[in-house]
């Protein structure tokens, strides 16, 4: 294979040209030079590491976290005629020892393997004995005990420094604050200088939080947006992962459950469904998503709060790998920063990392009630800048303000005069002067504070004191059953009276709103639709045929193009953006014959 980068591009990738940082980073790493490459997902992170590991003499060796992941990206290489193989636990002793005899012949481009499997002492002793084009970190904030996805088994790697000190080392990540970021080049001793950080904005997902109502309902509408497509609806708990799919099962959807509790086996077919099939709905905790390689992810709803800021950005980036338009929403209430937090005090971490872990919970609560952008809050969040991207809820429809002080200083007195022991509902009949028997029989019908509050409905004074939380004005007991007391925030507030501007609660969505636009429409023409569908019904032909995910036939992406380009002739073809010789040798004949029968 040819050592030129922009050749591999184009015959291999089928592109004519690098995207933002991409050709940088190439001709770095030629250069025999380490790097450290912050990439959003769907940036094209990928091809900075198998484009040199193509163009360099010898193998590249690709790290990554999950033998799922590594399967994929192994497929989706082979179908552009990439030399490509996995090296993991599962593989049976007579594969392991032919690939083994293909690696010392040399016919290997990229070998992919999980960390625990490279770190074993004959695996490093195999590879010390063959050429090394580089060593390609997948994931690597996976190393940082500061990221949110800490895997012991990445801190092992900095063996490499010393093992392989003349091999280009790579660190590649979608997801890394300042903290994990000096971690990760620390650990693997790469130089600030070899640093590539590309941004993370994501503007083709369009952001949207909104305060729990009735979160089944709110779901459904949301879900309403994306009939047809594939997508992902994160849960925090394993109970409640199982409820929804079932729910949505009966709704008319499929939807398949995934967590951590599972058997592997039915873990493992779940994710083959939703990797295979389209317009699957998967219905997750945390424990599913990072082996996601999936392009046409069109949607991923949180309807419980994400644990930080960095988790939510990982979580969503999941949508729209493709560059194609997805959405984005998170429902959250006080019961989930009630949770969130009592998850961080009961945990056995070190004090140092529990203070982390509030900072990013209280980052993660001012991203969710800015009144501002939403985009522009995520970007400050990683020391990013942006304007208002008119692509986000509050940028749409920016919420109201209102001037909250004498409201705050009401509920924070009516905290104070009951005690600091109730939650957030009984705070707000006390408010409201609701006619209610515990309020009676605990003399709170005769405090100053009650019925104080009657400007107000429940659904606003829940918003308030939600509000005041998220500030930091009124503490939640986690130890306990949530009571509210006011915190040194609230108490100098309520001495210094400074003003306090508040959101005025949104109104519940009404169940006859017009019918919801599916986004991808923005990008496929009508004219172009029906021949689009034709080109999606003969890709899942091939993929089931060879048993892969339809994604690395072609991306949808591809799709669209080529039912606008219509080429008539494999030339035509070739100039079709994702179409690179293998696949236009291999499927051209047939996907050319779909659009000759949509032309007559």
């Amino acid at each position: 294979m040819t050592a030129d980068p922009a050749h591999i591009l184009k015959t291999v990738y089928g592109y004519d040209a690098f995207r933002g940082p991409q050709a940088g980073i190439i001709d770095h790493v030629m250069a025999g030079n380490n790097a450290f490459v912050l990439m959003p997902t769907g940036g094209g992170k990928s091809l900075c590491y198998q484009i040199p590991a193509m163009s360099r003499p010898g193998m590249g060796v690709v790290v990554s976290p999950l033998i799922a992941l590594m399967a994929d990206q192994v497929a989706a290489l082979r179908q552009a005629g990439v030399r490509a193989a996995a090296l993991n636990s599962d593989l049976p002793s007579d594969e392991r020892r032919a690939l083994w005899r293909e690696i010392s012949a040399g016919t290997l481009d990229l070998l992919y393997v999980a960390p625990e499997t490279l770190l074993r002492p004959d695996t490093l002793e195999w590879l010390g004995r063959v050429p090394l084009s580089l060593i390609a970190i997948d994931e690597a904030h996976c190393l940082s005990q500061w990221g949110h996805d800490f895997r012991p088994s990445y801190r092992g790697l900095d063996v490499l420094v010393t093992r392989f000190p003349d091999t280009p080392r790579m660190a590649l990540t979608a997801t890394a604050d300042a903290p994990t970021r000096t971690e990760i080049l620390a650990h693997l001793d790469i130089a600030e200088t070899d640093a590539f950080i590309a941004g993370f904005d994501r503007p083709n997902i369009r952001y949207a939080i909104r305060e729990k109502d009735n979160t089944r309902a709110q779901l459904k509408r949301f879900l309403k947006e994306h009939e047809g497509e594939s997508g992902i609806v994160y849960c925090l708990s394993k109970r409640k992962t199982e409820e929804t799919a079932a729910w949505l099962c009966a709704q008319g959807y499929d939807a398949l459950a995934y967590h951590g509790g599972m058997d592997k086996a039915a873990r493992a077919a779940n994710q083959t469904r939703f990797q295979r099939d389209e317009a699957v709905v998967m219905v997750a905790t945390i424990a599913f998503g990072m082996g996601i390689d999936k392009p046409d992810v069109r949607f991923v709803a949180h309807i419980d709060l994400p644990g930080s800021i960095e988790a939510y950005y990982q979580e969503t980036g999941r949508a729209g790998r493709d560059g194609l338009p997805a959405d984005a929403l998170m429902l959250y209430g006080y019961e989930d920063i009630a949770l969130r937090g009592r998850f961080i005090e009961d945990s056995d971490a070190p004090e140092q990392r529990k203070r982390m872990e509030r900072q990013k919970l209280d980052a993660l609560l001012g991203l969710a009630e800015t009144a501002g952008c939403r985009r522009q809050a995520l970007l400050s969040y990683f020391g990013e800048r942006c304007e208002q991207c008119g692509n986000c809820d509050t940028c749409a429809e920016p919420p109201k303000l209102f001037d909250g002080t004498i409201a705050a200083q009401k509920a924070l007195s009516c905290i104070h005069r009951t005690g600091e022991r109730f939650g957030q509902a009984y705070i707000a009949d006390v408010l409201l002067g609701a006619d209610d028997r515990r309020i009676a029989e605990f003399g709170h019908d005769r405090i100053s504070t009650y019925g104080i509050g009657r400007e107000h409905d429940k659904r606003t004074w829940r918003a308030i004191l939600r509000q005041l939380i998220a500030l930091r004005l009124v503490a939640v007991d986690l130890a306990g059953h949530g009571g509210l007391s006011i915190s040194e925030v609230g108490r100098r507030f309520l001495r210094e009276k400074p003003t306090l501007m508040l959101r005025v609660p949104s109104a519940p969505r009404a169940s006859r709103e017009k019918t919801p636009r599916n986004r991808k429409s923005a990008v496929l023409p009508d004219t172009d639709r029906v021949l689009f569908e034709a080109l999606r019904e003969k890709r899942m032909e091939i993929a089931r045929t060879q048993n892969v995910p339809p994604y690395v036939i072609f991306h949808d992406r591809t799709l669209i193009e080529l039912a606008a380009a219509r080429p008539t002739s494999r030339r035509e073809m070739a100039s079709v953006p994702g179409v690179g010789e293998a696949k236009l040798e291999r499927y051209g004949p047939a996907f050319l014959a779909v659009i000759a029968r949509q032309a007559n």
